[in-house]
This record gives structure tokens, sequence and C-alpha cells, in this order.
């Protein structure tokens, strides 16, 4: 199990106003959810909770704060293949988003 943190900071779409933000997911709710402890993000702060798309935008401080506390650094291409593993485990179950 894991807590991930993208790089979507480099890209142009990482830009929010004046700050570089990027997305954190994990393995399981649990897991993200005792990250965002952690790094002191509210959990009401946590995107499409409970879907295949669940996690946290987050800016570059708290991101570097995450890697200390042992997320793993992947690309958005990464991310996305994560997100893709959910679906196709979702499906095989027979459920849906």
């Amino acid at each position: 199990m894991a807590v991930y943190v993208d790089d979507m900071h480099l890209s142009e779409m990482g830009r929010f106003g004046p700050y570089r933000m990027c997305h954190m997911l994990a393995d399981s709710t649990e897991e993200l959810l005792a990250m965002a402890d952690r790094i002191g993000m509210d959990h009401k702060w946590i995107q499409k909770a409970g879907t295949i798309h669940e996690h946290f935008d987050i800016p570059v401080h708290r991101r570097r704060m995450a890697v200390l506390f042992g997320a793993i650094e992947i690309s958005m291409a990464e991310a996305g293949r994560i997100v893709h593993a959910r679906r196709k485990a979702r499906e095989g179950r027979g459920g849906r988003g």
C-alpha cells in the first residue's frame, strides 16, 4: 500500500494562481486521509471521495512534506495508469466509477 504525489506542478496544468499544485492519491482512502493529516490537509478538501478518482490537490510545499513522510513521486502519466487500473479492478468486480 502506498501514497503517491504526481508531477503536475511542473506543467501549466499545475498552475493555480500563484500556486503550483499536484495530485496526491493512495492505494486506500485510509492511507490518503492519514497522509492528509500528516501534511495538514483538511479532510473536507478531498476531491471525488469514494470514487476511483479520489485524491487531494496539494501545493508544492505540502508535496515536499508528503515525500518526506514516504509518499512516492510519480508522473502524471503514472497517476493516470493507477486510475485506469482501479477502473479495471472495479469493472472486474461488477462495479462502476
